[in-house]
């Protein structure tokens, strides 16, 4: 036992010489476009996934304590036994007419969604494909398949690979072809009309994640699909509500209503984790609910995304290509990356960097995430402090 903690004592001690050791930090109000954070007073957040300003949302927080009153504060059961309620019920039907699927499923987050659906889904003599930059959830769903089922890995974004592997997959039973919708490091949106043309060639199915587009890309913030003028192609999408939905918790599979009646059979976390709590029902449902009345949240938050590309490109960096609301700048080392951030922070931008094994070995970021709740005058400010800093330390 000595030997454990020596080597975790050793670990912790390399990482903090090394520049790498993440501190946590602590929020002491509401986020919004500003928030106050301990030992460092208010800052302007460039770091949240509260991407159209619902956090804090006054008709969220409202339906959020008409529900604690009448529901209470959790489920305390998981949901086969007495755990379901009426306003489960509701949120999935309302999850799955703003997603345009048949129907929906709820689970506590969408690493539990992710997790869940997948190994439920296949079996022996299956497959599951992957693109190789996807959300951890997504690889330990794939990763926790029973025996049998073949495992594949293509290339980020490489429709040549992916069809590649879909001809090695050729004689499974079951292939599902599984991508994030914006890849929550990079920023991008994935090939979806392709994606969806070659598993439809190859006779394979199509899941989407759908976590950090969900509110955040389309016309009206309803996703990839919308994103790329799509009414169908996908069959499986997974998201989350503790992003741009509101930002409390919880997440969801949208599909068919088989698939979602074979994961309330079957999925591991329907079966033995607590039900979302009701509290958190009507926080996600009260979101949808504004963005619907609400859509130029969605164009507002655009419109800021684009405001901010525009001013690093002209100052000369070069953030990676993409139509989310995530602007990342690769710095290349973990430790000037974090340090890069620690140094904004004290500026009074929040901002967080990124390295492995959060993203590749030698490929440490720090990412911003842009959000209709800042006001142009703080985006300005943000921005005027990130160039600097950028320049000061990327030259």
């Amino acid at each position: 036992m000595n030997k454990f903690y020596t080597r975790i004592n050793m670990e912790l001690d390399e990482l903090k010489k090394a520049g790498k050791y993440k501190s946590l930090l602590h929020n002491q109000n509401a986020l919004d476009g500003t928030m106050q954070v301990e030992n460092l007073g208010e800052q302007i957040v460039l770091c949240s996934n509260n991407y159209v300003g619902l956090a804090n949302d006054p008709a969220v927080i409202e339906a959020a304590h008409g529900a604690l009153e009448k529901y209470g504060a959790g489920a305390s059961s998981v949901r086969f036994i007495c755990g379901t309620y009426d306003i489960h019920r509701d949120l999935e039907q309302k999850t799955a007419q703003f997603l345009g699927m048949e129907e929906a499923i709820t689970y506590t987050s969408c690493w539990a969604a992710n997790t869940a659906a997948i190994p439920a889904l296949l079996q022996a003599g299956d497959a599951v494909i992957s693109d190789e930059l996807n959300h951890a959830s997504i690889i330990d769903g794939c990763r926790a398949v029973s025996k049998g089922v073949t495992r594949q890995v293509y290339k980020h974004a490489d429709m040549t690979d992916l069809e590649e592997k879909l001809k090695a997959c050729a004689d499974c039973e079951t292939v599902l072809v599984v991508t994030d919708g914006v890849f929550s490091m990079e920023g991008n949106v994935a090939p979806l009309p392709d994606i969806v043309h070659l598993c439809k060639q190859y006779g394979a199915l199509v899941m989407v994640d759908d976590s950090h587009a969900t509110g955040v890309i389309g016309r009206t913030g309803r996703g990839t699909m919308e994103h790329f003028g799509m009414t169908s192609g996908v069959d499986i999408i997974s998201g989350t509500y503790g992003k741009a939905l509101g930002g409390a918790g919880g997440g969801f599979i949208a599909a068919s209503a088989d698939v979602c009646d074979i994961l309330v059979q079957r999925s591991r976390p329907h079966l033995f984790s607590n039900a979302l709590p009701p509290v958190l029902c009507a926080i996600a449902l009260a979101a949808i609910e504004t963005l619907e009345r609400e859509p130029e949240r969605v164009q507002n938050l655009r419109e800021k995304t684009a405001f901010v590309r525009k001013k690093l490109l002209d100052a000369g960096l070069n953030p990676l290509e993409g139509d989310s609301a995530i602007v990342p700048l690769i710095v290349g080392d973990t430790a000037k990356a974090i340090s890069m951030a620690n140094n904004m922070r004290k500026q009074g931008v929040y901002t967080i960097g990124f390295g492995f094994p959060v993203v590749p070995e030698g490929t440490a970021r720090v990412r911003l995430q842009i959000s209709s709740a800042l006001t142009d005058e703080q985006l300005a400010r943000a921005v005027d402090v990130i160039i600097a800093e950028a320049l000061e330390q990327l030259s």
